[in-house]
Order: C-alpha cells, then sequence, then structure tokens
C-alpha cells in the first residue's frame, strides 16, 4: 500500500493509454452525476440485500481514475478500509486529493487490474466501473477479481458493450483495445465463467441517453423511441464470489 500515489511508477503491463478528451470527461459533473452516479444507484439496486443488513468492510475500487467514485463509495457501504487501484500514478495522485478533499480515508494501489497487488480472500466488496473495456488481458483480470474477493464477496461491474465502444463517436473521442470488446451476453457469461454467481435478477441493460451513437437525440428532440429489440451499450451486474470457493 502506499498513501503517496505521486512517488508510483506505472507497471510495466501493456494498456491503452486514455486520450486528453478522455482525461477531462472524467473530471466533468456529467461524468459524475449521468454516469457514474446512475450505475451506483442501479448497482446498489441489484444488491442481494440492502446495504443495510450487509458489512463491506473493505471496499476496493479497481480503475478508480481520478477518484469521484470513492466519496460515493464510502457514503453508501461505510467500509472501514477503502482502497483505489488504478495503473495511472497522476490519477491516483489526483484521487488522493479528492478523497481529501471530501474527508474520506483512502489507500492507494498502483497496478494493473490484470496483476491486483492485493491478498487473496481479501475484499468484501469490488467495484469496477466502466474500467473493463480499457484493459487488454480481460481474462486475468476477471481471475484476479474473483481471487481478492473473500468467499461471499461481491462484485459490482457496470460495463460498456462492444456495440458502445466501437461506435463511431467513442472511436472519435477515445481510445480503447477494440480487439477485446465484448458484448452484453459475452461480458456476463465471462464473468460466470470465472466462478461467479450472477442470478439474471442481478443483472441490467440501462439504454443511457450518453450510451447512444445519436446521444439521446431520436428520443428527446424527435419523439422517436428506441426499438425494444437491439444490442445492448450498456450491461451492470452484481456478481456473489460462492462461500465454497
Amino acid at each position: 500500500m502506499n498513501s503517496s500515489p505521486e512517488l508510483l511508477q506505472p507497471p510495466a503491463d501493456p494498456h491503452v493509454p486514455e486520450t486528453e478528451f478522455g482525461k477531462w470527461f472524467l473530471r466533468t459533473e456529467t461524468w459524475t452525476v449521468h454516469v457514474l452516479e446512475r450505475a451506483l444507484q442501479d448497482l446498489e439496486r441489484l444488491l442481494p440485500a440492502p446495504t443495510t443488513e450487509r458489512n463491506y468492510a473493505v471496499v476496493a475500487d479497481v480503475g478508480c481514475g481520478y477518484g469521484r467514485s470513492l466519496p460515493k463509495l464510502y457514503q453508501r457501504f461505510k467500509p472501514q478500509r477503502l482502497i483505489g487501484m488504478d495503473i495511472d500514478p497522476e490519477m491516483l495522485a489526483a484521487s488522493a486529493n479528492e478523497v481529501k478533499n471530501h474527508g474520506v480515508q483512502a489507500e492507494f494501489v498502483c497496478c494493473s487490474s490484470s496483476n491486483i497487488k492485493l491478498e487473496d480472500n481479501s475484499v468484501d466488496l469490488l467495484f469496477c466501473h466502466q474500467t473493463f473495456h480499457h484493459l487488454i488481458d480481460q481474462e486475468q483480470a476477471i481471475k484476479e477479481f474473483f481471487r481478492v474477493l473473500k468467499p461471499g464477496g461481491v462484485l459490482l461491474f457496470a460495463e460498456s458493450t462492444k456495440r458502445y465502444i466501437h461506435s463511431w463517436i467513442i472511436r472519435l473521442l477515445f481510445r480503447h483495445p477494440m480487439d477485446v470488446q465484448k458484448t452484453a451476453p459475452e461480458y456476463l457469461a465471462l464473468v460466470r465463467s470465472a466462478g461467479f454467481s450472477v442470478p439474471d435478477s442481478a443483472v441490467s441493460y440501462p439504454f443511457l441517453w450518453w450510451s447512444r451513437e445519436d446521444l439521446g437525440m431520436l428520443e428527446t428532440v424527435l419523439r422517436i423511441k428506441p426499438r425494444v429489440e437491439r444490442e445492448e451499450t450498456l450491461i451492470n451486474l452484481v456478481a456473489t464470489k460462492p462461500l465454497s470457493a
């Protein structure tokens, strides 16, 4: 662990750096309110029991970026230990300032998602929000998520799908490893194949305005409703590591 992320060096693992536009967007209120907060609200709804009935002593955010999620996670789950992880030392330094401004205590770990620097069975709740589509070795990353979670631990997973990442507007503004992107059913299958339990009732497919190529203009301006049958652009799910694992 290190409480001085500005001193850390990025891991050697290959990754696709974010564009300058992407770095700017992650610090906007649009991201914080319409992307992050909406995902947390949906995931909280999908939890197997209300947060007041569960004890999440150790909460970790894998791919915490600029740290906007960390005060929100603390507010919801009141962990005894809050951990922010990212491969980018610059983002970890910004995250440290973010939690300081909110009066929240957190630890920071500079690591890749495919080689998480945490002990086996050490985390009660792992938050992965809009991070997985940045990862090159997704199969290894999901195994790492399973490894660090305690038996009975929970993974909150919110992700953009191949349909969205391959859209023209995302190709123009952001940068991702395009050949590893997955559809919603493929992400669900990947999480389950790692050993997680994911009942159908713990899966959601939002179709938010920002996840559409037209940014929702067809519906809001022209009043054209989206098709009921479509390729999903987002998947949110709550996965549990079995107690017997």
